[in-house]
């Protein structure tokens, strides 16, 4: 029961991060996405920050650096770079794809063993998701692909390494987020000013947008999505990723009238009972604890390649 309300509450930022397009679209300036991600980021880490009222400490100063330059510094740039070069369907696809490079990290770093049912779940949720959103106009452009997959690896390293260091003793989860976007949100801030050049003016909409998105999209996601890798396997929380583009879906369908196929519909199902099969087929796998980074480190030396971390 612990772990079902675990991974339910880890799945509501996959669910929380599906809303993003809907809110983009509707309420914030167009095109400008890394404006947005500064938007997303920083803020929502300075909170997160100043609600735990704790600052990273001897290492942690340049491993919050590392882990927020993969989960949003280069993560948001990428991804939307992604988003703009190739219709929104190819993007999805490749960013469903982040389990399956977890599922290689993992066996890398962590000395998790990548069991065939699992590798067989991530790629039938990938394959769904792309019932879902791919269109027979769909284009491919070479920078947006590599863009687009670069991008899920960059995430899915940042997941297996948040496993990896865990976390400084005494340190929860919150402060952990704050940390992480905060670094990120800096990252992204000259990128931003670079290419986009001055922030725009923002109207009532664009500010009920930007709170939404830097409370909730963001701050509140990030900080469950930090806490379940924490209290799961790497993979298991990475399998909860293709509840993004199917929550995009059902927003588009409900909200801004976008009809649904009846392949569509058949490769939501496929997608969602992956999803649900990913998360048994590692029901029984225990999670390496998420306590102090210096036991973390331990453990994982000690631990030998077929011991409790495999799947």
């Amino acid at each position: 029961m612990k772990r079902l309300t675990t991974v339910a509450l880890t799945a509501l930022a996959p669910i929380s991060w599906g809303s993003t397009y809907a809110v983009a679209t509707e309420l914030l300036p167009p095109d400008r996405p890394l404006f947005t991600g500064v938007m997303r980021a920083l803020p929502a880490g300075l909170l997160l920050t100043a609600v735990s009222r704790r600052l990273p400490t001897g290492r942690w100063w340049w491993r919050s650096a590392v882990l927020g330059t993969l989960n949003i510094g280069a993560f948001f740039p990428l991804l939307f770079l992604s988003a703009y070069r190739l219709p929104g369907g190819v993007a999805a696809v490749l960013g469903s794809a982040g389990p399956l490079f977890v599922v290689g990290l993992a066996a890398l770093v962590l000395g998790e063993r990548a069991r065939l049912r699992t590798v067989l779940a991530a790629v039938v949720a990938a394959f769904g998701v792309s019932m879902v959103v791919l269109t027979a106009e769909a284009r491919l452009d070479l920078v947006g692909v590599v863009a687009g997959v670069v991008s899920s690896a960059s995430m899915a390293a940042g997941t297996v390494m948040i496993k990896r260091w865990g976390r400084p003793q005494g340190v929860g989860s919150l402060a952990l987020a704050g940390w992480q976007l905060t670094a990120g949100g800096l990252l992204i801030v000259p990128v931003a000013a670079l290419v986009e050049g001055a922030p725009p003016a923002l109207d009532g909409k664009a500010f009920l947008g930007y709170g939404y998105m830097m409370l909730i999209n963001t701050g509140i996601a990030y900080w469950l999505w930090f806490r379940g890798i924490g209290r799961l396997t790497a993979t298991s929380v990475t399998l909860l990723g293709p509840l993004s583009p199917l929550t995009a879906a059902v927003i588009g369908w409900a909200a801004l009238g976008q009809g649904l196929s009846p392949v569509q519909l058949a490769g939501m199902a496929i997608a969602f009972g992956a999803t649900i099969a990913g998360q048994l087929f590692t029901a029984r796998t225990p999670a390496q604890s998420f306590g102090s980074s210096e036991k973390n480190d331990r453990n994982i030396s000690m631990e030998p390649m077929d011991g409790p971390l495999r799947r």
